[in-house]
């Protein structure tokens, strides 16, 4: 059976896809590729012929879905060359940058700040599109002044976005009343039709788990701006605020009951989730009430003074305790913090997990924070896993979850579901040969198993493959027994013959009273030891015949990795 595929145009800008399935020879994928990516045009449909029959057609929106969910971050400082580097660190999780160059001064005019052409060209040249925010800063004079003219301010803005061969613009006025709820509404419905189909117009709503219509709340019609806009962005932080009580920054029930009310209204394929990387701090003595704190600045503080920093699994929300003493130099913003005892409420790479995935559970279009270079590293870690439903429910606490987010980035290890890994689980020797196979990168090679006990098991050709290779062995009865786990020895001899330790140099002196000179794993066991990828227990023993779990497995195949760079 061969695979013919054609491009069969319909106008000028839309074509179908017909992928014919019958004996004899098609285009060659090289070809395909050409027609199929040509520049501006669209794809209806994908039909499917078999023989000479229709079998099926999809709408290639249908499989367009597939794609990774739409995700951005605003970017709110720093200089080019700053903001060139935040998007480098992120490993690519997000697609869209929104910097704040259009600025609604006191008098509701427009500010357009110096916009480079060199930093826009090397945003795109990464696939990164800019679509900037316009703000009045919270100045609700400026505001509402603002959207008293619309239609210049509209204008102001479309022209700008177009100069500067920008990708759009996302709507960011916060703090006027429910009295500016149609000017709002018409300020984005002008911009849509001002600005070119293909960008974006998109606005930032502020979160309404209670449903509120007046004040602030009351200046976004939820429905209205979702007919518009191509998608609503849920400002889902700032539960607690800056001069009010203590608490969460956003609470797993805050946010949840955000989306809810949101979908009341705007269709779920138009609501991107926004969460936050900072936190509010308070003092003790309440004369520092909720201000703003980064993530970057809160690891620093903790670190600094040998804070404490736990998860309160009401509010899936982290929350940091530590105390400043005379000696210890501790600014947040430019204010230096004076000695005395200090709560921060904020999400870490735990909580914003929880975040995470409830774009997943309710279908959201994607995600998106405040802002790009206030994380902490580690977040891009597993941010686009998250996002895009590929997460373990039962990794939160696991001392591995950091290296489980890493393997399965790799895509070394997967879970056993959709949303399990079950790290506690024994990892079968089926399960090390695919997991070796995925790791190395190891081509099929032939091999005379003579193992009787693999044929027609899932991972059949992986455990022929790492046999070939001799990276594992079989029994002396002839079988492999692949569902059986893997022991410590039997994984401290696949390691080292990975990463070649040389045995003979091996210190001898590990003093476990379980693993003799005559053990037949003894010297790999004590070159893993003596590089540092395996340890022992606290009562002198290395427990040899104990199964490996899936999640000390993940924890050494990362350790495996930095060792071998």
């Amino acid at each position: 059976m061969k695979v013919q595929i054609y491009v069969i145009p319909v106008d000028q800008s839309v074509c179908d896809i017909l992928v014919r399935l019958t004996p004899g020879t098609g285009k060659s994928i090289e070809e395909f590729s050409k027609e199929f990516f040509r520049n501006g045009t669209k794809i209806r449909l994908v039909k499917f012929i078999l023989g000479t029959a229709l079998a099926f057609s999809i709408p290639f929106s249908y499989l367009a879905d597939a794609k990774e969910r739409y995700s951005m971050t605003y970017l709110s400082y720093g200089s080019y060359d700053k903001q060139l580097e935040y998007v480098a660190l992120s490993k690519q999780s997000f697609s869209v940058i929104s910097p704040s160059y259009f600025n609604i001064l006191s008098d509701g005019g427009l500010s357009v700040e110096p916009i480079s052409n060199s930093y826009v060209e090397a945003m795109h040249r990464q696939n990164v599109k800019i679509v900037p925010f316009l703000s009045n800063h919270w100045d609700r004079t400026a505001g509402s002044l603002a959207l008293n003219d619309v239609e210049t301010l509209a204008t102001q803005v479309a022209n700008a976005v177009e100069q500067y061969g920008l990708d759009g613009i996302n709507v960011d006025i916060e703090n006027v009343t429910h009295q500016y709820r149609e000017a709002y509404t018409r300020l984005v419905t002008l911009l849509r039709q001002k600005i070119p189909a293909w960008k974006e117009v998109s606005v930032a709503v502020a979160a309404n788990p209670e449903g509120w219509n007046t004040g602030w709340h009351g200046s976004y019609d939820y429905k209205a701006l979702g007919k518009v806009a191509d998608h609503i962005f849920i400002m889902a932080y700032d539960e607690h605020f800056n001069g009010g009580e203590a608490g969460p920054v956003a609470s797993i029930d805050f946010v949840e009951k955000s989306i809810r009310y949101a979908l009341q209204y705007v269709p779920k394929e138009k609501i991107v989730l926004g969460v936050p990387f900072f936190g509010r701090i308070w003092s003790d003595n309440n004369s520092i009430k909720g201000i703003g704190i980064t993530n970057r600045q809160i690891q620093s503080a903790l670190e600094k003074t040998g804070g404490t920093s736990r998860i309160d699994q009401t509010s899936k929300s982290a929350v940091g305790r530590f105390t400043v003493k005379q000696s210890d130099e501790i600014t947040v913003n430019g204010q230096k913090l004076k000695p005395g005892g200090y709560t921060i409420w904020y999400d870490n790479s735990d909580t914003l997990k929880y975040k995470l995935s409830l774009v997943d559970k309710y279908n959201l279009k994607g995600a998106g924070s405040w802002s790009v270079g206030q994380e902490t590293p580690d977040v891009w870690d597993y941010y686009s896993l998250w996002l895009n439903g590929k997460y373990f429910s039962d990794t939160f606490s696991h001392f591995a979850k950091d290296d489980i987010v890493e393997v399965a980035n790799h895509g070394w290890m997967v879970g056993i579901s959709e949303h399990k890994f079950l790290p506690e689980d024994g990892l079968t020797r089926g399960q090390a040969a695919t997991m070796l196979c995925r790791y190395l990168d190891l081509s099929d090679k032939p091999s005379d198993t003579n193992v009787s006990d693999i044929s027609d098991h899932w991972a059949e050709k992986d455990i022929k493959t790492v046999l070939a290779h001799n990276l594992m062995i079989g029994y002396p009865d002839k079988t492999f027994r692949p569902n059986r786990a893997v022991t410590r020895e039997e994984m401290a001899v696949i390691l080292q013959r990975i990463l070649k330790y040389d045995k003979s140099t091996a210190d001898v002196n590990h003093g476990f009273s379980d693993v003799s000179e005559e053990r037949w794993s003894y010297d790999e066991i004590t070159a893993m030891l003596q590089s540092g990828i395996l340890s022992g227990y606290p009562d002198n023993t290395f427990r040899p015949e104990q199964y490996l779990s899936r999640g000390e497995m993940a924890h050494l195949l990362s350790k495996a990795h930095k060792h071998s760079k």
